[in-house]
């Protein structure tokens, strides 16, 4: 999710993201370390929308 993305949703929306970013990082991670996944730069590009995601809502709470 691009950050020009993230600026044009509302508080509660970027909860909602966010909530479900996290819950995909973690299945995410479980499954890469059973067995590795097919593209493991999604984990990283995952948690950079999750950093994405948190640093806009402190913004928008402010």
């Amino acid at each position: 999710m691009k950050k020009a993305d993230i600026k044009n949703l509302s508080a509660g929306d970027i909860q909602n993201k966010l909530a479900e970013a996290r819950a995909d990082f973690n299945k995410m991670k479980m499954a890469h370390s059973v067995s590795p996944i097919e593209n493991p730069i999604q984990i990283k590009d995952l948690r950079k929308t999750i950093a994405r995601l948190e640093t806009e809502l402190t913004l928008k709470q402010q």
